[in-house]
């Protein structure tokens, strides 16, 4: 196991707590087979993501000696890799929502009706393979320490577990600067004025400032999901159906630029 692993290994006694308290509360939200089927997704991801990591870490810390600067661990320098990393998240969000290729994993992530605290289980295998890291290379590069920037985006991630609830409303001034459970609610949606929008995972004031932000309308009834046929309630379907709809597509589209448009641009419903 993996520092970064026994990250959210170790806070998964809070994750469980959060989850009974607002099934004892809002059990109308929650779906047993639903977040049965969420929690063996994120059994299935860890594993993967876990075998992968390690694999790769070699490489991270072999690119690590050629980086641009020193970084020594700092509050300051903590801090800084905190917002830089959150930074680059909401670009691999962004992506991950227009690009299909990125779309093969985090469609994962949609693929529920339902909007609880176990929805933030709901993690693809894929995320390794179709390329995740690869946004957070920036970060080694500049010269934070490989084990350093892993440790962050686990510690994002666990952030963002607390953002997947319907029973949390508007928390004021808290709103302008932090992705809260009114935006990711938003961003979950598959109502026209909500689809592409608030990709931040801790802030979201780069929302604010790329022009991806929304506001939430209290006349809209929130439906969840994903625009498109969805996946069969089973993790093997989840995980794998998009890879079927984006074969169909590059079987249909004819010649190599249109097949190119298929693979690296904006997923279209199947």
């Amino acid at each position: 196991m993996i520092p970064v692993e026994l990250i959210l290994l170790g806070l998964s006694p809070v994750f469980l707590l959060c989850v009974l308290i607002e099934y004892k509360k809002a059990r109308q939200f929650y779906n047993v087979k639903d977040s049965v089927n969420n929690a063996l997704l994120a059994l299935l991801h860890q594993g993967t993501d876990a075998l992968v990591l390690l694999l790769l870490m070699p490489a991270f810390i072999w690119l690590h000696q050629y980086s641009l600067f020193e970084i020594e661990l700092t509050a300051i320098s903590l801090i800084a890799g905190f917002v830089l990393q959150d930074f680059l998240y909401y670009w691999f969000h962004r992506a991950s929502h227009n690009i299909h290729w990125f779309w093969l994993a985090h469609v994962v992530h949609h693929s529920s009706t339902k909007m609880n605290f176990t929805t933030a289980f709901r993690q693809s295998v894929l995320y390794p393979f179709v390329g995740m890291w690869l946004f957070w290379v920036p970060m080694i590069v500049v010269g934070f320490s490989p084990s350093l920037v892993f440790a962050i985006v686990a510690i994002n991630l666990a952030y963002q577990f607390f953002v997947h609830t319907q029973t949390v409303g508007n928390l004021g001034w808290v709103e302008y600067v932090f992705n809260t459970p009114t935006h990711h609610r938003i961003h979950h949606a598959t109502n026209k004025p909500y689809i592409d929008k608030n990709y931040g995972g801790v802030l979201i004031i780069w929302d604010r400032l790329f022009g991806t932000y929304a506001e939430e309308d209290k006349t809209i009834t929130i439906k969840y999901g994903i625009v498109g046929k969805m996946p069969k309630d089973n993790p093997i379907s989840a995980n794998f159906s998009q890879i079927g709809v984006l074969r169909e597509q590059l079987q249909q589209a004819n010649g190599v630029k249109a097949k190119l448009k298929r693979l690296f641009g904006y997923p279209v419903a199947d």
